[in-house]
């Protein structure tokens, strides 16, 4: 392979006449003891120099603090690469490892009042690409997060690590944080331990994520504001918090929409220890160990909201389900999830989201909306019993035209011995809250009176070809419905018992269903079929 570069304490570059430049001719190490953040960074501003081009990272370990991408320039970590996240200051101390620190986070206020501290600010992580554009980071190397704080969620933190606090200037927060950009591409790189968010891009156009290896104990890939995203082939292991997350927050100091985004051929997990699916053991969690988080969901930052989504051809196992929340006054539509297997889901398989929240400047706060949601094609087995499936609005702001087929939802039922619940005293006369201010979660609501669905404040909901088979017996209909106009259900599956609790439901048919016998009514305040 040629080289061109110059070495470190050069006063200028030279002139490219190759596209790919070594990182070692710029003063780098490797050797896992020197920071070599001064000659990375050094490396890097003489790609950019020269017109742009590749930087190629040998075997090695290169110990860092921030590293700063510029637009032309790709990155490429070998195999037997690892950059490696230096130390933080430890609480109390203001600087870390030999003395370096990350660079301080920058001041985003008003702005930081309406989302979590990691989301409004880039500065503070390993690697930060601002306002840059045409980059990328390639690999099969590694991006070892060591030393950067995973945020102030509680948490144990795994043997080996320290704890950092992310609000301490000098602490780095994130493994790479980009912000307003343009063509970026991310691929066969892996991320053990990426901090408060394995990747954060806020902002970012013409994104793709592809055959990452993400095993961390925070969030895996959040994407936040940004258009024209492709995530693929990618593998999540997130136990502590989400896997792929598309967000629209108010970080940028404005609302502005996640839309034209594809997510497919992802693995996303909760169920194994941190470094076990990098390392390629797979090694499972024992049982109430963690919380097995895991999971795709769009939202819980929701102020721009999301538009023309897919999630495709996806495995998820040991987690939470998918989820589509809208709770600070987003429009949420033309969602469609198709394809996907589930197991071992740790509360719903599906969670439809539409809440007031707002959390967001007031004079911009609206009333949001979750509507053209298409599902089809989900087979979700072993998954905990006490809480359904749960599509829900809010009184007067109803989520609309929600279509399910071809779908198999098998759970333990009440009283499995891995889902211990008890039954309840009375399903017909529970209260489920309506929470609408709250934080959208479904463990929130509690135990629901049904076992496959809970549908609240919808308007046209369509079912077709759909199984619920609990494994255990569970006294609960399928389906719960409450406020709900128009509401067709053809080919349902469901054990032989009344299976549709309806409380002020409107233009109500089943037809052709096992669940039930057919019935079309126009209105029904109070009835169990």
């Amino acid at each position: 392979m040629t080289t061109i570069g110059h070495t470190a304490g050069a006063q200028a570059p030279e002139i490219a006449t190759d596209v790919t430049f070594n990182v070692r001719r710029y003063g780098a190490t490797g050797d896992g003891k020197t920071v070599d953040t001064p000659a990375i960074n050094r490396a890097i501003d003489a790609v950019a120099a020269a017109g742009g081009g590749l930087l190629f990272f040998p075997a090695g370990t290169y110990l860092s603090f921030t590293i700063h991408l510029r637009s032309n320039v790709d990155l490429h970590l070998s195999q037997g690469c690892t950059i490696l996240a230096a130390d933080s200051p430890k609480p109390g101390e203001s600087t870390g490892y030999n003395g370096g620190a990350y660079d301080a986070a920058e001041a985003n206020a008003p702005w930081d009042a309406f989302e979590d501290y990691g989301h409004s600010h880039w500065n503070n992580s390993l690697f930060v690409g601002v306002d840059i554009a045409n980059f990328s980071i390639l690999g099969p190397g590694l991006i070892h997060g060591k030393g950067l704080s995973r945020g102030s969620a509680p948490g144990q933190v795994a043997p080996g690590y320290s704890s950092f606090v992310a609000e301490q200037a000098g602490v780095g927060n994130k493994a790479i944080a980009l912000k307003n950009c343009r063509h970026v591409t991310l691929r066969d790189v892996s991320i053990l331990k990426g901090g408060h968010f394995a990747v954060l891009a806020t902002g970012v156009d013409n994104l793709t994520l592809d055959n990452l290896r993400i095993d961390t104990d925070r969030d895996g890939l959040d994407i936040d504001c940004c258009r024209n995203v492709r995530i693929s082939n990618c593998t999540v292991n997130s136990p502590w918090d989400d896997g792929i997350c598309p967000k629209s927050s108010y970080a940028l100091g404005y609302a502005r929409a996640t839309e034209n985004v594809t997510i497919s051929n992802c693995f996303v997990t909760g169920a194994y220890q941190l470094g076990s699916v990098i390392e390629g053991r797979w090694k499972k969690f024992p049982d109430g160990a963690a919380p097995h988080n895991g999971r795709i969901k769009c939202g819980t930052e929701s102020n721009g909201g999301f538009r023309n989504i897919t999630i495709s051809n996806c495995v998820i196992e040991g987690s939470k389900g998918i989820a589509l929340e809208t709770a600070d006054g987003a429009i949420v539509e033309d969602i469609a999830i198709s394809n996907i297997t589930m197991r071992e889901i740790t509360d719903a398989p599906l969670f439809l989201r539409l809440n007031r929240r707002n959390r967001g400047p007031k004079d911009s706060m609206r009333a949001g909306s979750l509507r053209r949601v298409l599902i089809s094609n989900i087979v979700s087995s072993d998954s905990a019993g006490s809480t359904a499936s749960v599509f829900s609005g809010i009184p007067g702001n109803v989520i609309e035209d929600v279509q399910l087929s071809g779908c198999y939802f098998q759970h333990r039922g009440l009283g499995h011995p891995k889902d211990p619940s008890k039954p309840l005293l009375d399903w017909r006369t529970r209260q489920v809250p309506e929470l609408e201010e709250e934080y959208p979660d479904p463990n929130r609501f509690g135990q629901t009176p049904s076992h496959g669905f809970f549908l609240r404040h919808l308007k046209q909901i369509a079912m077709s070809h759909v199984e619920i088979a609990p494994l255990n017996n569970d006294p609960r209909p399928a389906f719960w419905l409450e406020d709900v106009q128009r509401a067709d259900f053809f080919a349902i599956t469901a054990p032989p018992q009344p299976n549709f609790a309806l409380r002020n439901v409107s233009d109500f048919r089943i037809l052709w269903s096992r669940a039930a016998k057919d019935t079309t009514l126009q209105q029904v305040l109070n009835q169990t079929l």
